[in-house]
Order: C-alpha cells, then sequence, then structure tokens
C-alpha cells in the first residue's frame, strides 16, 4: 500500500488559487481514476476535478467553500500499488499552507443563543402597531386614561377584551399575563458567502468603490424598431435564433464605441492609466441557478444583427447549463445590462 497526495492543479492561465465549492467525496470514499471529487471555482468559470489515480480517501484538504492555493494538497489517496506514482513525484512540492477563508467579511462573534422568555413573561406587540379592541373597550380605556399599548391581549387575532382591561387595572397597570400578541426575537443567523454569490460579492463592492456610478434616463420610441423585428423574425425557422431587442442594443453600442473609444476604455487607479479597447466587447448579464454571470460578446463591432442574436442566445444557453467556458466569461471592455420591460 502507498499513498498519493493529488495538488491543487492549475486550472487556467493567470489563476494562482480556487474555491472547492462543492465535494462529491468524503474520507473513506473509494474512487476510480476519473472519478469526479471536487468542484473548484475560479473568478472565470468552475471546472470539475476528476481522480487521478483510483484508490481510497484519507483526507481531504478543505472544507467547502475553503481557497486553496494552486499546488496546495488537496485529496491524499491510500493505493494498492507499492511504489509511488511517478506523478507524485514529479510535482515540485508546495509549501504547506493553511486553507484560507474567503475574504469579503471579516471574522464576526457570534451572538450568543437568545434567551428563552420565561412561561409568564407577557408577549408584545410588533413596535408602533395599532391596539386590536372594540369601540367600547376603547371608550372604557380612555374612561380610565389608560395606554391600551400597554395592555396584553387575549382576544381572537390579538384583540384586547373587557377582561384584558379588568386584569389590567386589578394588577395596578402592571399586566404580566401571557397573550396571544406578537413575539420579540433576538439573536442572528450567519450564513457562509461561497462559490459564486462570494464572487458576485466580492464584485459588486469593488465596483462601488472604484467605479463613479450615476443614471441618465432618456424615452425613446421603439415603435419603428419593433416592427422592423417583426418583419425580420417572420419566417424564421424553429431552430433559427429569433431577433430580441438585445441584439439591436449590442450593435448600437458597438457602433457607438467606436466612435467614442473614452467609453470603451478600462481605468487603472493604481497606475494612473486609461486603457482604450479598439474591440467591442460587450458583456451581457445572465442570470443563472448559480447567481448572476457577464457572458462576453467578443468583437461585437465584426458583427452584424443575426451574429449577435446567435452568439447571445449560445452565451445563455451555455451560462444557464454550467457548461460556459472560461474564455466566454473574461476580457469585457462593457457591459449591457437588461432589466426588462
Amino acid at each position: 500500500m502507498s499513498t498519493y497526495t493529488f495538488k491543487m492543479p492549475d486550472i487556467g492561465e493567470g489563476v494562482v488559487e480556487a474555491e472547492i465549492t462543492t465535494w462529491h467525496v468524503k474520507l473513506g470514499d473509494k474512487v476510480s481514476e476519473d472519478d469526479p471529487i471536487a468542484d473548484a471555482m475560479t473568478d472565470k468559470a468552475t471546472v470539475e476535478l476528476t481522480s487521478p489515480v483510483s484508490g481510497t480517501i484519507t483526507k481531504v484538504g478543505c472544507e467547502e467553500g475553503d481557497i486553496l492555493a494552486i499546488g496546495a494538497d488537496l485529496v491524499v489517496f491510500e493505493t494498492d500499488g507499492d511504489v509511488k506514482i511517478e506523478a507524485a513525484a514529479s510535482t515540485p512540492p508546495a509549501p504547506q499552507a493553511e486553507p484560507k477563508k474567503p475574504k469579503p467579511t471579516p471574522a464576526k462573534k457570534r451572538a450568543p443563543k437568545p434567551e428563552k422568555s420565561p412561561a409568564t413573561a407577557p408577549i408584545s406587540r410588533a413596535t408602533g402597531a395599532r391596539p386590536l379592541a372594540s369601540p367600547a373597550v376603547r371608550k372604557a380605556a380612555r374612561e380610565q386614561d389608560i395606554d391600551l399599548s400597554m395592555v396584553s391581549a387575549s382576544g381572537k387575532a390579538g384583540q384586547i377584551t373587557h377582561e384584558d382591561l379588568q386584569a389590567f387595572v386589578a394588577s395596578g397597570g402592571r399586566d404580566v399575563r401571557p397573550s396571544s400578541g406578537y413575539v420579540k426575537r433576538n439573536g442572528v443567523t450567519e450564513i457562509k458567502v461561497t462559490g459564486m454569490r462570494r464572487i458576485i460579492s466580492e464584485r459588486m463592492s469593488a465596483s462601488k468603490r472604484h467605479i463613479p456610478h450615476f443614471s441618465y434616463v432618456e424615452a425613446v420610441d421603439m415603435s419603428e424598431i419593433e416592427a422592423l423585428r417583426a418583419h425580420l423574425n417572420k419566417g424564421r425557422a424553429a431552430d433559427q435564433p429569433k431577433l430580441t431587442l438585445i441584439p439591436f442594443f449590442m450593435r448600437a453600442l458597438s457602433k457607438a464605441a467606436v466612435l467614442w473609444p473614452q467609453c470603451n476604455a478600462t481605468f487603472d487607479d493604481e497606475a494612473g492609466v486609461i486603457t482604450q479597447h479598439h474591440g467591442v466587447h460587450i458583456g451581457m448579464a445572465a442570470q443563472t441557478a448559480s447567481g448572476l454571470m457577464v457572458p462576453v460578446v467578443h468583437h461585437a463591432e465584426s458583427l452584424d444583427i443575426w451574429q449577435i442574436a446567435t452568439e447571445v442566445l449560445r452565451l445563455g444557453e451555455a451560462a444557464k447549463s454550467g457548461s460556459i467556458a472560461s474564455a466566454d466569461l473574461s476580457g469585457g471592455t462593457i457591459t449591457l445590462t437588461s432589466l426588462g420591460p
């Protein structure tokens, strides 16, 4: 028997670390060569990692949601061979590193568990809610100068009854009976942000920090475009893409970006350099089961309206199915987001 350590592989150019979003194996599992063992997500894509050997899992390098550096220990196998596999020896040893936790938010102390209220404690209604009571009860309360918000309710749907009012008076204004009012809740729930949600939160935070935000609203009569779209879609086969408004917007955006290159540019605030891009690579926001993704239509300036429609359809389907390539998620120079009708 021998052991084989599978290190985090290099899964893309320029990638130095990846988040393990899903484990397909656990300690003690027996796997065969090429069986899936984990899903690793980078800034560009999610990649399924497969086992390089057959054997038994004796150690996993991290938990789901942890980030591992390329070359760090991912899985240790116990194999049947007496000699260690050559691939293991050929891999240069990487310094043992503890798995990094996602860094968007600092560690927070856990809130103490909420103490259970005694059985005799009054149940308060929501702050600011108007007490429920009949006109007769309200009149009696006014005559006795009693604030109904201080009276616990035992009636149907949290209504204050005459008996509730009398009990309040009898207690000297200290109503301690249980009621059917609303319950005050304490404590917090902490949810670990992993996978696509972590990437989205990091990108949105960076966007707010580094990009000036402004809004501009312009009303446009789209009647002629809609008529043209209906005309062009007429007679299209079922397996051919149909024109939505997105290809028209992308075509217009690509022409404008060529005329106004300062809009098709990126700014490096650390280096103090503006880079104007000659190619127009339009990112399009796409909602998927994993969250928001931004596939890129590369060189939109060289595509006609039908080619753009075909590419939009291809990228949208690939994003939703999870099969999109990392190259289709990178290189954007300008982004288009459709808010719908």
